[in-house]
C-alpha cells in the first residue's frame, strides 16, 4: 500500500518543481512592470483567495485549533516571508542561472538536517544520487552561461546559500511538526500569513500605482505565479512531504534547472544544447538513486 503512495507524492513534488523551474518566464515579464516585493503582495493574495476558493469547494476544514498557528505562522515566516525575499534579494545582483546551480545544496542541507531531527537515513545510495544529480544540475547551468561556471565573493551568492538552508529548515518542519491538518488548509493559513508579512512593502511602495498599469497579459502571467506557483505548488509540496521521507522530497529540486531548460526552449525558442540533454539524463539517475530502497 505505501508505493502507490510514494508513487502519487513523487508526482506532487515533480509537479512543484515544474512549476517553480518554469516561473521564472512569468517573473521576468512581469518584473519590469512591478518591483520584486509587490510582486510577493499580489502573488500570495492570489494564492490565498485560491487556496481559500479550494478549501470551501473541497470541504476541507478551514478553522483551525488557535494552539496551531504558532507553528502555521513558523512556516510562513521561513518558507514564503523569508524564503522569497531574500530569494528576491540575491537575484538583484546574481543572474538566475547562477542561483539554479546553488539551489541544489538545498537537498544536502535537508539530508543533514533530516539525519539529525528526523532519523532518516543517510545511505550510500544518497550520497551517490545527490553527487550525479549535482554535476547534472553543474553541466545545465554552466553551458547556459557559456561554458563555465563564474563564482567570486558576492553578498548575492551568501544570500542565495542561505536561501538553500532556509528552505531546507521549512521542509524539515513541515514534517517535525505534524500539524493535525490536510496540507490544504496548513498552506492556505501559511499564504495567508504571508501575504500579511509582505503587505507592509506594498503599502510603502505604493503598489496600487504600479498594479494600474499593468496589461492583460502581466495579469495573466501574474494568475500562473499566484495560483500555481505559489497556492498549487506550496500545496502538493506539503502533500508529498506527508508521505515520502523529507530528503527523498527535496531531491527533486535537482529537476528544477532542468525544468527552467525546457520552459526556455518551449517558451522562449532557446536552442536545445546536448549538454542539458546530458545534464537532465544525469540529474535522473541521480534522483532515482536518492529514492532507491533496497528491497529486504
Amino acid at each position: 500500500m505505501k508505493k502507490p503512495f510514494q508513487f502519487i507524492a513523487s508526482i506532487y513534488a515533480a509537479v512543484s518543481i515544474s512549476f517553480w523551474g518554469i516561473s521564472f518566464v512569468s517573473t521576468k515579464a512581469v518584473l519590469s512592470q512591478l518591483d520584486p516585493f509587490t510582486l510577493l503582495v499580489v502573488r500570495f493574495g492570489i494564492a490565498a483567495v485560491f487556496l481559500l476558493f479550494l478549501l470551501l469547494l473541497l470541504r476541507h476544514p478551514l478553522k483551525m485549533s488557535l494552539s496551531q498557528m504558532p507553528a502555521v505562522f513558523i512556516l510562513a515566516v521561513l518558507g514564503i516571508f523569508v524564503h522569497q525575499i531574500i530569494q528576491a534579494s540575491a537575484l538583484q545582483s546574481i543572474g538566475a542561472s547562477e542561483a539554479g546551480w546553488i539551489i541544489s545544496f538545498s537537498p544536502i542541507f535537508t539530508a543533514v538536517l533530516a539525519a539529525f531531527f528526523l532519523k532518516e537515513r543517510f545511505t550510500l545510495f544518497k550520497a551517490a544520487g545527490m553527487t550525479i544529480a549535482i554535476l547534472g544540475v553543474l553541466l545545465i547551468t554552466s553551458y547556459r552561461q557559456g561554458g563555465s561556471i563564474v563564482f567570486h565573493v558576492n553578498f548575492g551568492y551568501i544570500l542565495m546559500i542561505l536561501s538553500t538552508l532556509n528552505w531546507a529548515v521549512y521542509s524539515i518542519l513541515i514534517k517535525k511538526l505534524a500539524i493535525p491538518y490536510s496540507a490544504l488548509t496548513v498552506t492556505f493559513y501559511t499564504s495567508f500569513f504571508g501575504f500579511l508579512m509582505t503587505l507592509p512593502f506594498f503599502i510603502r511602495g505604493e503598489g496600487w500605482r504600479q498594479l494600474s498599469v499593468l496589461t492583460g497579459e502581466n495579469w495573466t502571467h501574474l494568475m500562473f505565479l499566484g495560483i500555481f506557483v505559489s497556492a498549487v505548488a506550496y500545496w502538493f509540496w506539503g502533500k508529498a512531504l506527508e508521505v515520502m521521507e523529507a530528503t527523498k522530497v527535496s531531491s527533486f529540486l535537482y529537476f528544477e534547472p532542468l525544468a527552467t531548460v525546457i520552459a526556455a526552449v518551449l517558451l522562449l525558442n532557446e536552442p536545445v544544447l546536448l549538454a542539458s540533454g546530458a545534464g537532465g539524463m544525469l540529474i535522473i539517475v541521480g534522483v532515482m538513486l536518492v529514492n532507491f530502497k533496497r528491497k529486504g
